[in-house]
């Protein structure tokens, strides 16, 4: 599994990339998708809703199990991936490019988030 180098990662298994403007695009990593299966349907935050580092913003559900997604950053969703909401299956076949879930104006700065040598050595157990 090959995390890219460039993003942070949450040990909740979401990753970050750098911000943009003050804006960072969220999603899951791949060890996630591949511990979830089949990805049938997501539930992402409204835009506009604030979200906290480490607390739920929305579901993602599998054909094994429904899981909470988990905001890695405290701030306000900009913006989320529609593509997504109509073909779930994105966030298998390509986690960290089509198969992002959201984008958040960071207030703040993100705090215990590990870099991708960190995650792969935290995924691996």
């Amino acid at each position: 599994m090959d995390n890219p180098q460039q993003l942070r990662y949450s040990k909740e298994h979401e990753w970050l990339s750098d911000a943009e403007g003050g804006v960072s695009t969220v999603g899951i990593t791949e060890h996630a998708a591949n511990a979830l299966g089949d990805v049938v349907f997501v539930q992402l935050p409204e835009v506009g809703a604030t979200v906290t580092a480490g607390e739920s913003c929305g579901e993602l559900e599998s054909t094994k199990s429904v899981s909470d997604l988990y905001s890695p950053v405290d701030g306000e969703i900009t913006e989320v991936n529609e593509d997504v909401a109509a073909d779930p299956s994105l966030v298998n076949s390509a986690p960290f490019e089509g198969g992002w879930l959201f984008k958040v104006k960071i207030s703040g700065e993100p705090e215990d988030l590990l870099t991708a040598d960190e995650y792969t050595a935290f995924a691996a157990g």
